[in-house]
């Protein structure tokens, strides 16, 4: 079936399609072939080093507790950058100039700073402050304030652009019934723009997800990859190890874009039209925001 988009390919690009999946699973094969005989030769899949994995030790002392720290530092960056974005995507919109520039000024400095630096440099705010931190808090810290303030900042870019993508016809339309521009984006904008965002966001917390690494490794903050290296260098298993804690983080990361997924086709079916016609008695028009908003010109609602 044809569209705009797309034409249903001939026999011939049918022929060529198969040929190069043909091609393409030959190549993978091969790899995943050399891989096998790689780690083989260097004795990395003898049982002993991949038996710790079938205990709960392994497990419970040094892998299941970094797992915990990574979904905590992680789910607390959410909660805090994904307000925090949106208060800034919206704040670049404002009708306001200061408010315009401050937000812009910050958003653009944060995201041009590598997440790990800002960690970094909060490690040693926290080292030099007055604040009661303890040493065994202070890399968590570190690591939700480097998380924050880097993807709040990319979340406002998102937020801004899921909002300017929508046609502009909405916004004039909630003029026109009298809303005021808070209100607008509230009640109009920022619903219809949650489902353009959504992909884009998701990917954004698995980023998030995955930047807790940073600080195992830089700060010794004992997430699952810090917890990966412990259990390494008892159980002398490197290669094992890392095939592990990698199949973890690819689970971790399924289960949030699934269940994104799952909530993206939620969004979409609740949004849909019920296909009802409204009778001019069921709809009420305030005559004098439809004069101030299309009469005037004005903005009835002013900015924020």
């Amino acid at each position: 079936m044809s569209s705009v988009l797309y034409d249903t390919p001939g026999p011939r690009a049918k022929r060529r399609n198969v040929l190069l999946s043909i091609v393409f699973t030959l190549l993978l094969a091969l790899l995943l072939w050399w891989v096998w005989r790689m780690m083989d030769d260097k004795n990395q899949l003898e049982w002993s080093l991949w038996e710790p994995f079938t205990t709960g030790e392994a497990w419970t002392t040094y892998l299941l507790p970094g797992l915990a720290n990574t979904l905590k530092a992680a789910a607390i960056s959410m909660v805090i950058a994904l307000p925090l974005g949106a208060v800034f995507g919206i704040a670049r919109m404002s009708d306001h100039a200061w408010v315009r520039g401050v937000a812009g000024t910050v958003v653009e400095f944060f995201r041009a700073i590598p997440v790990l630096l800002l960690m970094l440099f909060a490690n040693e705010l926290y080292v030099r402050s007055s604040l009661n931190i303890s040493s065994e808090e202070r890399p968590l810290y570190a690591v939700v304030t480097g998380l924050v303030l880097y993807n709040a900042s990319v979340l406002a870019e998102i937020v801004r652009a899921g909002i300017l993508s929508l046609p502009r016809g909405q916004t004039e339309a909630a003029y026109a019934v009298g809303l005021r521009k808070g209100q607008t984006m509230t009640s109009i904008l920022l619903p219809q723009a949650v489902t353009a965002m959504l992909p884009a966001i998701v990917s954004q917390l698995v980023v998030i997800v995955k930047d807790t690494a940073l600080g195992g490794v830089m700060l010794g903050f004992t997430e699952l990859l810090n917890g990966r290296q412990t259990l390494a260098a008892n159980y002398a298993n490197v290669i094992p190890s890392f095939i592990v804690v990698a199949i973890v983080y690819i689970i971790l990361n399924f289960i949030l874009t699934s269940f994104a997924s799952w909530l993206e086709k939620r969004l979409r079916r609740s949004k849909k039209s019920t296909g009802a016609v409204l009778g001019e008695d069921t709809v009420e028009v305030n005559p004098a925001a439809v004069g101030g908003a299309f009469g005037t010109g004005e903005n009835t609602g002013g900015g924020f």
